[in-house]
């Protein structure tokens, strides 16, 4: 079982296009964008396309066409990317509906919805606490070192 990497790589292109925009580029291509993560352009325009629908990048058409990022990156919350991703929680429960004549089977999905749902509001509270802006900071303090 592999980690889910959408919100890594999210909050990846999310960062690069503000420090593209710094660096005095209008619009970040999908491409460019690709170079940083090391995937395929398609990847990124599926990340691109959740990113449009919560309204924190947009298209840019015609000449010069490309992405750009449409909020101040302090006002980006990681919770927010995190939110447009749609990633459904952290962990699922069952595809099936376990034994009810189980005891395990019977109380597992309540017990464990307990746990998921206390866990979901730690990293919700960490991700709100965290702004693209301070990814940015800290990356590039990290380049430094």
């Amino acid at each position: 079982m592999s980690a889910n990497s959408r919100l890594t790589v999210a909050v990846h292109v999310l960062t690069w296009m503000v420090l593209d925009r710094r660096e005095g580029h209008e619009v970040a291509t999908s491409e460019r964008i690709a170079g940083s993560v090391n995937t395929n352009p398609v990847v990124i325009r599926r990340c691109l396309g959740d990113l449009r629908k919560a309204g924190l990048v947009e298209a840019r058409r015609g000449t010069g066409a490309g992405w750009v990022v449409t909020r101040d990156p302090e006002s980006i919350t990681l919770l927010d990317v995190y939110e447009a991703l749609d990633a459904g929680g952290l962990f699922g429960m069952h595809n099936a509906q376990p034994n009810q004549s189980c005891p395990v089977g019977s109380g597992i999905q309540p017990t464990l919805r307990q746990v998921y749902d206390g866990l979901e509001d730690a990293m919700r509270k960490q991700l709100a606490g965290t702004t693209i802006a301070d990814v940015l900071r800290d990356v590039l303090a990290r380049q430094r070192e």
